[in-house]
């Protein structure tokens, strides 16, 4: 059984940061890409920034330059920085891997979600 667990939200102030923390564990053959998604109230879940095995990312473009993704491949953990946080920004982030869990084929994993929260 594959779980991923985050850890980090929380509630900051407009120009503030916060560090987002995602680790897999369970039966893990491996990962593939990882990504962090955020959903705000009344709005469809977005991808907010992915990473590949290899290292190469990819941001939505709200948040380019602001947000960092980045991995650790031993800890089977991927880590979201966020910097100059906007309150357009608040909403649940979750994080997503795409793994193999016996080494045939991949499936989409999801952690249960992390609030963050900016005001203004």
């Amino acid at each position: 059984q594959v779980q991923l667990v985050e850890s980090g939200g929380g509630l900051v102030q407009a120009g503030g940061s916060l560090r987002l923390s995602c680790a897999a564990s369970g039966s893990i053959f491996s990962i593939n890409a990882m990504g962090w998604y955020r959903q705000a109230p009344g709005k469809q879940r977005e991808l907010v920034a992915a990473i590949t095995s290899g290292g190469s990312t990819n941001y939505a473009d709200s948040v380019k330059g602001r947000f960092t993704i980045s991995r650790d491949n031993a800890k089977n953990t991927v880590y979201l920085q966020m910097n100059s946080l906007k309150p357009e920004d608040t909403a649940v982030y979750y994080c997503n891997a795409d793994l193999s869990a016996t080494g045939w084929g991949t499936d989409d994993y999801w952690g249960q979600g992390t609030q963050v929260t900016v005001s203004s």
